[in-house]
């Protein structure tokens, strides 16, 4: 029975090293970049699992007006903020525990769902979070990398 167990033992080792290395191998740099989405108006749907914002990477074309439906399945509340980093700062240190809808800004409750709209007026990278206590540091944030129109076909 003990060599069976260390045998069971081994093997778990064993998987575990290869798909580590899988992994390794297998970086975030080796994926092409996606598709950037825009000029034209468009929806994204962000769901929300575990406090996490799924997809927590997008990229736009500069002046896409990007609609965000925003369904939250946890049983807490979430915020989606979209924007500078003065939009961030005052969340970070703000007040408010919810507010209603603002471009670039949503609360939602447990298993609720909003929307809120953003133009990406400008090439460079915008944030997405939630700002609720504990929630940023938990993970719950992501990037937008906005292009230049004439990048869209380059990526």
């Amino acid at each position: 029975m003990r060599d069976l167990l260390v045998r069971i033992g081994a093997g778990v080792l064993v998987a575990g090293a290869v798909t580590a290395g899988g992994y390794a191998l297998a970086g975030p740099s080796d994926a092409p970049p996606a598709e950037a989405l825009g000029p034209e108006p468009v929806t994204v749907i962000v769901d929300v699992e575990h406090s996490r914002f799924l997809p927590s990477e997008l990229r736009v074309v500069e002046g896409t007006e990007v609609r965000f439906v925003l369904r939250n399945g946890d049983p807490i509340n979430h915020e989606l903020i979209v924007g500078s980093p003065d939009v961030h700062e005052r969340h970070r240190h703000g007040t408010e525990p919810e507010h209603e809808a603002r471009d670039g800004e949503l609360s939602v409750g447990p298993d609720g769902q909003g929307v809120t709209s953003y133009v990406f007026d400008e090439p460079g990278v915008v944030e997405m979070a939630c700002h609720l206590p504990g929630h940023y540091a938990f993970g719950m944030h992501g990037e937008i990398e906005v292009v230049e129109v004439a990048d869209v076909g380059a990526g």
